[in-house]
């Protein structure tokens, strides 16, 4: 079924009535949000119909729909091969001006309804005529339909209505309807022009554009002008009704209230009714150009706190939203951080997700929108200056509008080097240390099969220098282990010390020292038997390997022994360098992400994500649906309620909050519930990719899943 959306037709009202029909059932429901929608409203022509409704009770296969038109209606010619509906049904009657239909699936409370009639003549008499619409469970709702005489429906201009008027907010626009002197052909375009090219984005999504409520097949911008491809669903209508969503990106012009916006059809221009932008009525419409940003540090690659605030005039940060930090480059922060050590206008953000040289804040539920928006990073987020002297710049995002910040100036010669442990002397900063870990192990405190099991790692040595908070330590086990969601850092060990954290992603654990390991500095990681870590329940060998996040490639690999004697870990030829294993090839087009991370790769580029890929259950990856539109190229239609993805002939509808879909009308069970993360709903991946052929891998050397066909 087509998503809901706000719908004008051509009708002048809408009014809830009771016909004595027959046939009508009297129960304690009538349906909802009813429009009739012709191509054409002149008296005697033949038109087609619309019809759009959402249910207000169930209806179940074998139940029926049905729809009357007023007497002086002429339906001999409506074929009922040609009417369409967006849900299965298994007969259509058509008897006088009568239309049965038999419903062929399940259909909910609160679901949205289309049937397209085509071949409906209109009363030979202008005035207005009742469209009455039931079902075998709710009560007639009727909508007048204004049949006008030829030559009475065209006006030389047409509404613009916008969602905020506010200048420089970010808003939907809607136009019409507008009458056509010609007929919208499928495949031609339509050239909509706005009064400033400064409005546009520099593209537009087909799915933040509608046209008569269906998706256009294309979009262009150009300058200030719009192009938009008509759908095969809106051919043949003389009436054209264009909506553009939030999510198009379209900024409001300056304060003015003379503006227009030009549609081109086949050479005809229509040019809408003038319409009004106004100043903000805050004392801080006017978002501020840059802002200042203090440091407690300003050395070369020390590490520092950062404050800074910003106004972004009409944009405000609302609850549950993030504002994006962009930094001068990705080696400024950590792969791990903790909410604690940030602030959002004096209150600690709900999430903080890095994603290269960005930071997603995603504010609290609690939090007081606000145009103006204060970050504080305190020292212990282990953030570091660039380590080349200069003039930097940083920037902010909120709603789609990013300031740039003053530039602030990194000073000195060298980075500030990390304190040396003991005893291995640190060597400078990016120099690699010959190291050989052919004697390296990993041993287990427990053999059994399907038993916990504490594991030691004992590096030799490692190649790249380690700084506690900021590097990890990465395990991988193999397929049959279950590592738990999440390990308490208390758990787990380096060299004697308690880590600093410890992450886990699917089945790798990423340990985070609590101390500086030097280059060809040994490094041994005991995760207890309490991080709760079970072993495979098949008798087998197993090998675990180990990474960190300074490596190019594989530091080592063992074998060990579940439910069999431990396999001999001989040591190796020694080598001057170790040779790290090949890695698993990547599809060239296959999409990757990382959990908690909310950005994709593709084809080398990432690509942000407005939620987070997490682990549902410690073992079911949830992902946006806005990972199947983007990443995958699927037909995916989402709001806070359902989920639709399309691929060729296979449909998959899913709902919030359920933990059952459908897949091309089979119930199917989830192996965790929709979840909406903010304002996205998170979906299971694997359930999606298995129906619809897709592969997922995991690349250990990236620590990201990904997937392709």
């Amino acid at each position: 079924m087509e998503k809901s959306k706000k719908t004008l037709p051509i009708v002048l009202a809408t009014a809830l009535v009771s016909t004595p029909l027959v046939a009508a059932p009297q129960s304690a429901y009538a349906i909802d949000e009813l429009s009739v929608d012709a191509d054409d409203n002149t008296a005697g022509e033949e038109s087609d119909y619309t019809i759009k409704f959402t249910l207000e009770d169930d209806l179940s296969a074998g139940d029926r729909i049905y729809i009357e038109f007023d007497s002086d209606f002429d339906l001999d010619d409506v074929s009922k091969s040609d009417i369409d509906t967006d849900f299965d049904n298994s007969s259509i009657t058509v008897s006088g001006n009568r239309i049965t239909i038999k419903v062929d699936e399940d259909l909910e409370d609160g679901d949205d309804v289309q049937i397209d009639i085509p071949g409906v003549v209109n009363p030979e008499d202008e005035g207005t005529y009742d469209v009455t619409v039931w079902t075998t469970n709710e009560d007639e709702v009727s909508e007048e339909v204004d049949i006008e005489e030829d030559g009475d429906s065209s006006s030389d201009d047409y509404d613009v209505e916008i969602d905020d008027n506010t200048e420089d907010a970010v808003t939907a626009y809607e136009l019409g309807p507008i009458d056509l002197e010609d007929k919208l052909e499928e495949g031609k375009w339509i050239t909509v022009t706005f009064p400033d090219e400064d409005m546009l984005p520099s593209d537009i999504d087909t799915d933040d554009v509608d046209i008569n409520e269906y998706e256009p097949d294309d979009v262009r911008v150009d300058g200030k002008d719009v192009e938009i491809k008509i759908p095969s669903k809106a051919d043949g209508k003389k009436t054209l009704t264009i909506k553009f969503y939030k999510s198009a990106g379209i900024t409001n012009p300056s304060a003015d209230d003379d503006y227009t916006i030009n549609v081109e059809w086949k050479s005809e221009d229509y040019e809408s009714e003038t319409f009004d932008i106004k100043k903000s009525s805050s004392s801080s419409s006017s978002a501020s150009s840059d802002f200042s940003v203090t440091l407690s540090d300003s050395g070369v690659g020390a590490r520092s706190s950062y404050t800074f605030e910003a106004d972004f005039g009409s944009r405000k940060l609302a609850s549950d939203s993030d504002v994006i930090v962009e930094f001068p480059s990705a080696d400024m922060v950590p792969g791990y951080l903790n909410p604690s050590d940030f602030a959002i206008n004096g209150k600690t953000p709900r999430k903080v997700a890095p994603s290269g040289n960005k930071i997603y804040l995603t504010t609290p539920y609690s939090f007081t929108s606000s145009s103006k928006v204060k970050v504080d990073i305190s020292y212990d987020a282990w953030l570091t200056n660039p380590k080349t002297a200069g003039s930097y710049q940083l920037k902010m995002t909120v709603d789609g509008k990013t300031i740039t910040s003053k530039p602030f100036t990194i000073s000195g010669t060298s980075v500030t080097p990390a304190p040396t442990p003991t005893p291995n002397p640190a060597p400078a900063a990016g120099t690699p240390a010959q190291v050989n870990n052919s004697t390296s192990t990993i041993t287990l405190t427990n053999t059994a099969v399907g038993k916990p099991t504490g594991v030691n790692i004992a590096i030799k040595g490692v190649t790249m220098p380690l700084y506690k908070q900021r590097d990890f330590i990465e395990i991988v086990f193999p397929a049959g282990y279950r590592v738990p969601a999440y390990i308490a850092p208390a758990n787990v060990t380096v060299n004697g010390v308690a880590a600093n954290f410890v992450a886990v992603r699917g089945q790798n654990v990423l340990v985070y020292p609590a101390q500086d390991i030097p280059a060809g500095g040994a490094a041994n990681v005991v995760i207890g038997a309490g991080a709760n870590i079970i072993n495979p329940s098949v008798k087998n060998a197993y090998s675990i390997s180990v990474f960190t996040s300074e490596e190019k490639g594989l530091l080592f690999a063992r074998a060990v022994g579940v439910g069999m004697p431990a396999p001999a870990q001989k040591p190796a030829t020694p080598q001057p360098q170790p040779q790290p294993q090949p890695a698993v090839t990547v599809p060239a087009n296959a999409a990757l992400f990382k959990l908690n991370t909310p950005s994709f790769t593709l084809h080398g580029k990432s690509y942000p994500l407005q939620a987070a890929p997490y682990l549902a259950n410690g073992s079911t990856t949830m992902v946006p649906a806005q990972f199947f539109k983007e990443a995958l190229a699927l037909t995916t239609i989402w709001n806070n309620n359902t989920v639709t993805i399309v691929s060729g002939t296979n449909q998959i509808k899913l709902t919030v909050g359920a933990k059952t879909a459908r897949v091309n009308g089979k119930e199917v069970t989830l192996p965790a519930p929709v979840a909406l993360k903010n304002n996205m709903p998170m979906i299971p991946i694997r359930f999606v990719t298995d129906s619809l052929g897709y592969k997922v891998g995991w690349d250990a050397k990236t620590s990201s899943v990904y997937v392709y066909r």
